[in-house]
């Protein structure tokens, strides 16, 4: 009985182990958000769009244009997906400026700050981005290459699916 218990343990382990890795693995930065809003209202973003403030978009430091982001919020767990469309300053210390329409839907409007996460939603995106950057990524972000899962499981052949042929003349 106690072979079977410790194999359930080790297998509710493995499975919890897994699926803490994979939703860390997209992970890119951690640290403190800001919003932005009226004073740019309609002015021209880094990129040349109009800056509307109720919109999901953002400015980053470093990330390409066009980017989306998974940004959540660690206090509360609430989440939602950004757009990069401009830039911080270099000598900013918060990690991403979020639209005012972004921080209402986080419920940061009467905090100003939190501390948010930076995700991706595909491995892809994480090896675009470490192409992007080449040999110098920012210290602040963390981009490894996302590993491939192992599939463990080989299909059966087709012929084994198939039915048994029996022959007349067959001892079997």
């Amino acid at each position: 009985m106690r072979k079977w218990i410790f194999l359930f343990l080790g297998f509710l382990t493995i499975t919890l182990a897994e699926a803490k890795t994979a939703s860390d693995s997209l992970l890119i930065q951690e640290g403190v958000a800001s919003f932005y809003g009226k004073r740019f209202h309609l002015r021209k973003t880094s990129n040349g769009e109009i800056f509307h403030m109720d919109s999901l978009t953002a400015a980053h430091k470093t990330l390409p244009f066009g980017t989306i982001l998974k940004v959540t919020r660690v206090d509360t767990g609430a989440s939602i997906f950004v757009k990069i469309n401009d830039r911080l300053p270099r000598y900013s210390k918060r990690i991403i400026d979020l639209s005012r329409g972004a921080a209402t839907k986080l419920d940061m409007i009467h905090d100003g700050i939190s501390v948010v996460r930076l995700e991706v939603m595909e491995p892809e995106v994480i090896e675009e981005l470490i192409t992007y950057f080449g040999e110098d990524p920012p210290p602040t972000m963390r981009l490894r290459p996302v590993a491939k899962a192992i599939n463990l499981y080989k299909p059966l052949p087709n012929w084994y699916l198939m039915p048994k042929l029996t022959f007349i003349n067959s001892p079997l």
